[in-house]
């Protein structure tokens, strides 16, 4: 699994908008063949900044950053962002999804 995150810090204009800015972009990645989940947060402490945290399976990422969606989307942003995204990227992750954490459960 590809597992990626990303931070986006936006214009304070556009913040409140970013989901409907976004949603185009997001409801086409959510369809892409190989894609696990691609799920945005607002942040609790930046009111501007909100988290995208996407996966799709190995070999998924070329045709991802090579779609048209993709392109149209990276020509968009920097009009909305205050500041360039900050990403992680980790190949290879040993998992097809969410996995439940071991350390808390439900009383």
């Amino acid at each position: 699994m590809i597992f990626i995150a990303v931070k986006w810090t936006i214009k304070p204009e556009y913040a409140d908008r970013w989901p409907e800015l976004s949603r185009e972009f997001t409801e086409a990645c959510r369809q892409e063949p190989g894609n696990i989940f691609f799920e945005w947060s607002r942040s609790l402490e930046e009111e501007n900044t909100y988290q995208l945290v996407e996966a799709f399976q190995d070999g998924a990422g070329e045709a991802h950053v090579n779609s048209d969606h993709f392109k149209k989307f990276v020509d968009e942003a920097p009009d909305y962002v205050a500041e360039t995204p900050k990403i992680i990227s980790v190949q290879g992750v040993d998992q097809d999804g969410w996995g439940e954490m071991g350390e808390v459960k439900p009383r």
